[in-house]
């Protein structure tokens, strides 16, 4: 993790590769939720309540300029976010069909 007086990079500066998943995986929320393998309703409720209250934390504090932008990469990043599940759900998949 690279680190500049407590920044915290959002890409890999060798590859451009996206670290922010690299950093969810360390939040201890979302990992006792992971640790069964299923999301429980009660467990996504309380990750969205981490967000709404960081981004009430947050969004005020944005200069309108940069506003727009921020609001563009968090909706780029839950794009990439599905996008990047699927694809991992799907390459575990067993490739060969059953043929009984």
């Amino acid at each position: 993790m690279s680190k500049d007086h407590g920044k915290l990079h959002w890409f890999d500066e060798a590859t451009d590769a996206p670290l922010i998943n690299d950093y969810a995986t360390r939040l201890t929320g979302f990992m006792e939720a992971m640790a069964d393998g299923k999301i429980e309703a009660h467990e996504l409720k309380a990750q969205e309540e981490r967000l709404v209250e960081l981004m009430k934390k947050v969004e005020p504090e944005l200069p309108e300029k940069i506003h727009g932008e921020v609001t563009k990469l968090l909706c780029e990043l839950t794009a990439y976010n599905i996008m990047h599940t699927i694809h991992e759900i799907m390459a575990a998949r067993p490739k060969t069909k059953f043929r009984g």
